[in-house]
């Protein structure tokens, strides 16, 4: 039977963030998730690190939050951050009174906005309505959010955390009124092991309800859908808010070479509920072309949906109304020792979160050690020395994006295939100048099961294209370097690669859209025969 003295329960960011956190404490912690790491709304969100100007005028002190925790990302996490900056802009139909309350928000939380001229806001964002009133420049950027989640467990691992992806918790074990352990199975394999612990630490975002269930108690986590569009381009350069009350549709935010608007909220009953419709994208683009009125002329490459954990205590609002503040929960306080629940929260405050679960955690434990997460950086940075020797072997371009996905050690063993092996400077990925090399060290990995576990760590197939032209090569190479037996099953891995890739396109099926569809399906159906064929 595996031990450890922490079992975490949801690989989400807050969920890795308590892992490095208690790990770099000296706290022997576990960490346990049913797919691979952000696959719920860690990763299926706009990738805004807010500067808190989205908070001002509701609740300051998710705004103080925000601003301080923006600060300590860029210090941190300086690869997964691209410092695009922010802007927020009342149009003609917005209440004038709301900017001033906004102001004062933002004045009075700590957050620096300042006031540009409507000149100034053209000459950024040439492509802005000119309808703005009036515009402020805010400490906003864009976030890697699968980049900073997989870089919290590296860091974590060097103090002795440990990780295990594709395992469910099946039950929590107690006695006489105590945690002792948890039952967990292998979602690939169906093996079954026990986990004997002292402290079980409930961070499953959205599904906090069903794993506090499995412990018989009760938490009140209400899942709130957000649809988000993205776009082929960068339309903006900027994060772009609308200044009004927070809405549907009303943040633009650049991530690469793509632009990504959102989002929605909407109760809805199962977390596990990702759909969205052509309706919700209609919505989106009417309310988005109020800010970008020329918005439709750009090609929409997918929508996506996550679920937000908000916690609703007995009597709270929900949707938009609910606090997006965070709770944590000490079920001892209901009759069983040694359960947390984490809940509630953004990941713009996710490491926040992980330092006050952990101060909850080490005065049980008895250990005093202090919080370090906002010093040390999350992984070291790739020297520009390094880089430098590294560009004869990289495409354009893609030296940095390399560096700044592998980090040191990872960088250098890539360098060194791209060296010895020059056929493997082969890009698999055009979009996001993703190498043979580089695809190769990832697919070794003993925690990629599947060609999405390796789409989430390089980006392969999230750039313009969508995968129509990197999914065969992908599902080939997976077969021959992934390290588990379900990679040799490449027609049924590229499938479900594809599939996912499908799944976001369906709900924007139109324009440009349409004509790409009809030529991957052209490509895959037609030339490959994915589906099969009448065989002559």
């Amino acid at each position: 039977m595996e031990k450890a003295t922490v079992v975490i329960i949801g690989g989400g960011a807050t969920g890795v963030g308590i892992l490095r956190d208690l790990s770099m404490r000296g706290v022997d912690t576990l960490l346990v998730e049913k797919g691979d790491l952000v696959n719920g709304a860690s990763s299926r969100y706009h990738g805004l690190l807010h500067s808190g100007g989205r908070y001002a005028v509701k609740d300051g002190e998710a705004a103080r939050e925000c601003i301080i925790e923006n600060q300590i990302l860029r210090r941190i996490g300086k690869s997964c951050v691209e410092t695009t900056g922010g802007m927020f802009v009342r149009l003609d139909i917005d209440d004038p009174a709301y900017e001033e309350a906004w102001v004062k928000g933002c004045a009075a939380s700590g957050i620096e906005a300042v006031p540009i001229t409507r000149e100034e806001a053209f000459r950024l964002e040439p492509l802005l309505t000119r309808k703005v009133q009036s515009a402020y420049l805010v400490p906003d950027a864009a976030i890697d959010g699968f980049r900073m989640s997989w870089q919290n467990v590296e860091s974590a691992k060097r103090y002795g955390g440990r990780c295990l992806t594709y395992w469910e918790v099946l039950s929590i074990e107690q006695a006489n009124g105590t945690v002792n352990g948890v039952k967990i199975r292998n979602t690939v394999t169906g093996a079954e092991e026990n986990i004997e612990c002292e402290i079980v630490i409930n961070a499953a975002g959205g599904w906090a309800g069903k794993v506090a269930a499995l412990a018989g108690l009760q938490v009140g986590v209400q899942p709130d859908k957000g649809t988000l569009l993205a776009f082929n381009q960068r339309i903006t350069n900027h994060v772009v808010n609308r200044l009004h009350k927070s809405s549907d549709g009303d943040i633009f935010v650049p991530h690469g070479s793509i632009t990504i608007l959102g989002t929605s909220s909407m109760s809805i009953p199962d977390p596990e509920d990702t759909s969205t419709s052509r309706a919700e994208v209609e919505n989106l683009l009417a309310i988005g072309e109020k800010t970008f009125e020329h918005l439709r002329d750009y090609r929409l490459l997918r929508a996506f949906a996550g679920s937000r954990p908000l916690y609703i205590p007995p009597g709270g609002e929900s949707g938009r109304g609910a606090s997006r503040g965070f709770a944590i929960v000490d079920h001892e306080e209901e009759g069983l020792k040694g359960m947390f629940t984490i809940v509630g929260g953004k990941f713009t405050t996710y490491r926040l979160m992980a330092e006050k679960m952990a101060d909850k955690v080490c005065a049980k434990l008895g250990n005093t050690e202090k919080c370090r997460t906002a010093e040390e950086p999350l992984v070291p940075e790739v020297s520009e020395e390094t880089k430098k020797a590294a560009r004869q072997y990289f495409p354009a371009y893609g030296t940095n994006l390399a560096a700044a996905r592998l980090g040191p050690e990872r960088f250098a063993r890539v360098v060194k295939r791209l060296r010895d092996e020059p056929e493997k400077r082969e890009l698999v990925c055009e979009c996001e100048n993703v190498t043979l090399a580089e695809f190769e060290e990832i697919a070794q990995e003993d925690t990629c099961y599947y060609i999405n576990d390796i789409r989430r760590r390089t980006r392969v197939g999230m750039g313009t294209c969508q995968g129509n032209f990197c999914a065969l090569r992908s599902a080939g190479l997976f077969a021959k370097y992934g390290k588990h037996e379900g990679a040799a099953e490449t027609l049924t891995r590229m499938k479900e690669f594809l599939q996912g890739r499908w799944k976001g396109v369906r709900p924007v099926l139109l324009g440009r859209t349409l004509r790409e569809t009809e030529m991957t399906r052209a490509l895959y159906e037609l030339s490959f025969h994915v589906n099969g064929g009448k065989k002559e």
